[in-house]
C-alpha cells in the first residue's frame, strides 16, 4: 500500500505544491489538507509546509497554531504520528509546543534567500534515517523569522539528548543559537527545519542538488519498517 502523506495549506502557504511534488518523487501519495479540516483523513504522516501563514504579523505561526487541523495533528503527533515542519511549519510546531523554543526575526533584520550548507546531527529521526550523522548537505533557505532561540536549560537538554537534528555550517544566516537549523522531539517523530528540502529534490531545479530528497524517502522507510 502506498504511504499517504498529508500536506497542510494555511492562508499564505506558498510551498505546498513543491512539497507535494517532493512526496510524489519519493514514491508516496501526497494528500492535500486545508487548515480548517477537522481531521487528517487517515494519513500516515504530515508535513507543515513553508510560507507565511495568516497571522504572522502577530508572531510567526501564532494564529495558525489554532487552526482546526492542529487539534487532531497535535493529538496524533503526541501519539507518534510523524510530522515535519518546514520553515513556517517549524514556527507553527514551536507555537503548538510540539517542539521547544521559539523562532524570532533574523538578527540582521532582513529576509534571506540562499543555498545553505547544513550538517546532519541526528540521523535517527523519522525524517532523517536516509542521511548519515555528520553528513554535510546543501538546502535552500529563505526566511525572515528564522532565528531559533531557547533558554540555556532547553538548549543543553536538546544537546544532551541528541535532539539537534541539523546545524548551519560555514555561515549562520539568521543568528540561531548554537547554529541550530532543525530539532526533533524526544520520540523523534516530530522534526522542525528552517531550510527547505522540498526545493532540493530534482537536479534540474535550483542548485542542481537533490540533498533534500532523503527527508521524504526517510519517512517512507520509517513507515514501511514501523
Amino acid at each position: 500500500m502506498t504511504a499517504r502523506i498529508g500536506v497542510v495549506t494555511f492562508p499564505g502557504s506558498l510551498d505546498d505544491r513543491d512539497t507535494q511534488r517532493a512526496i510524489r518523487l519519493a514514491g508516496a501519495e501526497p494528500v492535500a489538507l486545508w487548515h480548517k479540516d477537522k481531521n487528517l483523513h487517515q494519513v500516515d504522516a504530515v508535513v507543515l509546509c513553508g510560507g507565511f501563514s495568516y497571522g504572522d504579523y502577530l508572531r510567526a505561526g501564532a494564529i495558525a497554531r489554532f487552526s482546526p487541523v492542529m487539534e487532531p495533528l497535535i493529538e496524533q503527533a503526541k501519539a507518534g504520528l510523524p510530522v515535519l515542519g518546514i520553515c513556517n511549519g517549524f514556527q507553527i510546531l514551536t507555537e503548538a509546543h510540539l517542539l521547544p523554543g521559539a523562532m524570532l526575526g533574523n538578527d540582521h533584520l532582513h529576509f534571506i534567500c540562499r543555498d545553505q550548507k547544513l550538517r546532519v546531527e541526528n540521523a535517527d529521526t523519522a525524517w532523517t534515517v536516509d542521511y548519515t550523522a555528520g553528513q554535510e548537505i546543501h538546502i535552500p533557505l529563505k526566511n525572515m523569522d528564522g532565528r531559533y532561540v531557547a533558554d540555556e536549560y532547553t538548549l543543553d537538554k536538546l544537546e544532551a539528548e541528541g535532539r539537534v537534528a541539523f546545524r548551519y555550517r560555514d555561515f549562520n544566516p539568521n543568528g540561531s543559537l548554537r547554529d541550530i537549523a532543525g530539532i526533533a522531539n524526544e520520540a523523534g517523530n516530530v522534526v522542525g527545519l528552517m531550510p527547505h528540502p522540498e526545493h532540493a529534490v530534482e537536479p534540474l531545479i535550483g542548485s542542481g542538488r537533490t540533498d533534500g530528497l532523503p527527508f521524504f524517502t526517510s519517512i517512507l522507510k520509517k513507515l514501511v519498517n514501523a
